[in-house]
């Protein structure tokens, strides 16, 4: 690898923001089809369109290099991609990163926990949204709920410290379980986040509608839960409350009614190695090319980084009320 000369030690956007925190995702597949994240039939990119794990290396260590200190793996679901413990080996115990962390359904935590905390794993996050069978099913449309209980169990048998549920609560669909959740959350000593849906893709249901405030969550909870407000910061956007007298703490990520955009450290990276500078915006600097035209000179993929760090959006501009989303892909296109 050709060395480059004076890569800047932080990432700083047009607005003064120091970005240091990456999301990348490794595969647009996955096992599951929720409503919120992707349509029922997809159609999968072909392998050469995606980035290689030697390349997803590349890219973390290259932004590790500029600053990064936390870097999370998304997909479609992660664990999914053929030998992507690979990665997590190659990365986690880089210098200079702080937090290797993981998003998942869980359906596959079963079979990687221990290895994922050997190798250098610090958080993992798993997507719950119903703890009934059938209902869970009808939002994953061919997930299975054991699986994925199971999974949770044993990354806490694993002992990762910092394990996260995310909840998406859809009026109407399963609105009614924030208690339950919650309270699994407790038994199990771990965090829960709240997130309320975002218009990404065009899915089969009116976002309008099923889209549920966290206020509106909050006020439920605390209606059952004594609850604290805490200055807990994970480096996202969720505002976390203490559950008195319990080790778990509730998270709310509130697109809609808390823009968090003014204090946005983030950028994420899609499989097909697009550098989003914006979740809700089609800003974004194709890296791909890039890496494949200069295997061995960062250089220009310093620059084309720089570049994506000027062009980097004040904000996202969701609006449910829209007759189409502002943004077409689907949240599996970007990254969970």
């Amino acid at each position: 690898m050709t060395p480059v000369n004076n890569i800047p030690s932080q990432l700083i956007d047009q607005f003064g923001r120091r970005v240091d925190y990456i999301r990348l995702s490794i595969t647009d597949r996955c096992d599951f089809r929720c409503q919120y994240c992707m349509a029922e039939e997809m159609t999968f990119l072909p392998r050469d369109e995606v980035l290689s794990l030697e390349e997803c290396a590349r890219l973390v260590k290259l932004f590790v290099r500029m600053g990064v200190s936390k870097v999370r793996i998304t997909g479609g679901e992660p664990l999914v991609r053929k030998n992507a413990m690979w990665l997590f080996e190659e990365i986690g115990h880089l210098p200079g990163l702080q937090e290797c962390l993981l998003t998942t359904n869980g359906s596959q935590l079963d079979r990687f926990s221990l290895a994922l905390k050997t190798a250098g794993v610090n958080r993992i996050n798993i997507s719950l949204d119903s703890l009934d069978e059938q209902r869970f099913r009808t939002i994953t449309r061919v997930g299975e709920l054991a699986k994925v209980l199971s999974g949770v169990e044993h990354a806490v048998q694993a002992g990762f410290d910092n394990i996260k549920l995310n909840t998406v609560l859809m009026r109407g669909i399963n609105d009614d379980e924030a208690f339950d959740l919650v309270n699994f959350a407790i038994n199990k000593q771990i965090d829960i986040s709240f997130i309320e849906e975002m218009p990404l893709g065009e899915v089969n249901h009116d976002r309008e509608n099923s889209c549920l405030s966290n206020n509106e969550t909050l006020a439920q909870l605390k209606s059952k839960f004594s609850l604290t407000p805490s200055t807990h910061k994970t480096g996202g956007p969720a505002r976390y409350w203490q559950v008195n007298g319990h080790k778990t703490r509730i998270g709310f990520i509130s697109p809609h009614s808390h823009n968090f955009c003014e204090s946005c450290n983030r950028v994420r990276i899609t499989c097909k190695g697009e550098l989003f500078l914006c979740l809700g915006q089609e800003h974004k600097v194709d890296l791909l090319p890039i890496l494949r035209s200069h295997p061995y000179d960062d250089g220009p993929l310093v620059a084309a980084i720089l570049h994506g760090m000027r062009i980097k959006p004040k904000g996202h501009d969701f609006d449910l009320q829209r007759a189409a989303p502002a943004v077409i892909r689907f949240m599996s296109h970007t990254g969970g």
